[in-house]
């Protein structure tokens, strides 16, 4: 019984993500990291930036590979089985995408009647600045951790995520070649990669 009511539990989570992110994956991750970490405590704080380390590396959008890769992690720290891990990663998915797949349907259906719309203009340009808060967040989430005490926020890096000098010459390393050398992505995460391996 708690199975399946954890199984209802994430799949009412991620529809809702689903349903009320706009603007992509990286929008998403502050959503997802409120949900699993903080309202339902699933998982870690280090063990969701794992999560989506990974999830930028495998192909696919971010936000679908994270509710891939946290319904697995749900399902199987609670059971302790590869199956149900895998039916909870389906399960996250799925409910992930079914609000996107309806919606898009019925944008599709009236695009063409709204597009010239002067309302539809003003929505994607309210929009916008949002999406890009959104995806603000989901960055300042990985790195601060923020506390609340006697309504003075306590603001502290998250120790996991950059534990020592080296995570933080890696991060700034990268940074500097993605933003001013312009180098591809991919040779990023390829050159991370390899120096992971040999400093840790």
């Amino acid at each position: 019984m708690e199975t399946l009511v954890l199984f209802g539990q994430l799949a009412w989570t991620f529809f809702v993500i689903g349903a009320f992110t706009i603007g992509g994956g990286y929008a998403m991750l502050s959503l997802i990291q409120n949900q699993v970490v903080v309202e339902h405590p699933w998982i870690s704080e280090s063990t969701f930036t794992d999560i989506v380390a990974v999830s930028q590396m495998t192909p696919g959008p971010i936000g679908i590979n994270s509710a891939t890769y946290v319904g697995y992690d749900v399902l199987f720290n609670a059971t302790g089985s590869q199956l149900l891990g895998v039916c909870g990663s389906l399960t996250a998915t799925l409910s992930l995408m079914l609000p996107s797949f309806v919606i898009v349907l019925l944008i599709v259906r009236f695009y063409e009647r709204f597009r010239t719309s002067k309302l539809y203009a003003g929505t994607m340009d309210w929009l916008k600045p949002c999406v890009a808060g959104l995806i603000g967040a989901a960055a300042v989430i990985l790195i601060v951790k923020t506390t609340w005490t006697g309504g003075v926020p306590q603001v502290q890096v998250v120790s996991e995520n950059f534990p020592d000098w080296k995570s933080w010459c890696l991060l700034g390393g990268a940074f500097v070649a993605g933003y001013w050398g312009k180098v591809n992505p991919i040779y990023v995460i390829l050159v991370g990669a390899v120096l992971g391996l040999l400093l840790y």
